[in-house]
């Protein structure tokens, strides 16, 4: 069984998928198969296929349900003990860049850093924890992460989304299943910033949404929306004013400095 299953969809971005099957072909690192699964293409996608289909192990090209319907046709197909999901128009930073990622086989989930098109400047998540709020606050680019194929049985991406269905997915796995999570520096993606989750900001915030109140009770949902919206840092000093005593205590103790302060300044202006 090899290593790792890198999977890419496709449907009319001839140019792009052409960046990404040289990406992926040109890595240092060979304990891949490769999988594409196009969507019955008509703008010479499949040309390009069959210009590099000694290099590519599966391949299909034919009408989908979308998205999330044609990712989970990839994994189905997949026998990789890790999947990644490389579409088309996104690349590997580096030609090295699956070398880097094996000293951290071991993980459920594995997530690096990514870039925008080779900008010099790139971003990720920032610490080695996730949590609900994280992935709240913000998802994580499934171009940079590597899930083990396991996590996928009988629990593939639902295919009534249009967009979030892998954040969906990963709220599951990492929050609900407490799945084990690494989080890597290595710079994994060159992402193309005019993908659809990119691009559709109105209908990203309603599925989320609706993710959301599906996944949590409606009083949980209330309240954790009400918090997780509000981006303060006075939230770090919550758990310190949860009880009045201490907040009354804190309110006593500011007044008492303000007045001191106040009496110190009166008393050096009078002295002039």
């Amino acid at each position: 069984m090899k290593k790792l299953s890198i999977i890419t969809i496709n449907y009319n971005n001839r140019d792009g998928l052409r960046k990404t099957i040289e990406s992926v072909i040109n890595q240092t690192y060979k304990d891949y198969e490769y999988i594409i699964i196009d969507g019955g293409s008509t703008d010479g996608s499949l040309e390009i296929i069959k210009e590099f289909e000694s290099k590519i192990n599966i391949w299909v090209s034919e009408e989908d349900k979308g998205i999330f319907n044609a990712m989970n046709k990839g994994i189905l197909k997949a026998s990789g003990e890790y999947i990644n999901f490389m579409n088309s128009g996104d690349c590997f930073y580096l030609n090295d860049t699956l070398e880097k990622i094996m000293p951290f086989y071991s993980e459920d989930i594995i997530l690096g850093k990514n870039t925008e098109e080779r900008n010099e400047h790139y971003f990720g998540h920032p610490s080695q924890e996730i949590t609900m709020l994280d992935l709240f606050r913000k998802g994580i680019n499934h171009q940079s992460t590597f899930i083990k194929r396991e996590l996928f049985k009988n629990n593939l991406y639902d295919e009534s989304l249009k967009i979030v269905s892998d954040w969906k997915f990963l709220i599951d796995v990492l929050v609900f299943k407490n799945c084990s999570f690494r989080n890597i520096d290595t710079i994994v993606t060159a992402y193309d910033t005019t993908g659809i989750s990119s691009t559709s900001k109105v209908q990203l915030a309603s599925e989320r949404n609706q993710v959301l109140r599906s996944m949590l009770p409606e009083r949980i949902f209330i309240d954790y929306v009400r918090y997780a919206n509000s981006d303060s840092p006075l939230l770090e000093l919550t758990p310190y004013f949860n009880k009045t005593y201490r907040f009354q205590n804190f309110i006593v103790t500011l007044v008492a400095l303000l007045i001191k302060i106040h009496t110190f300044t009166r008393n050096l202006y009078q002295k002039k």
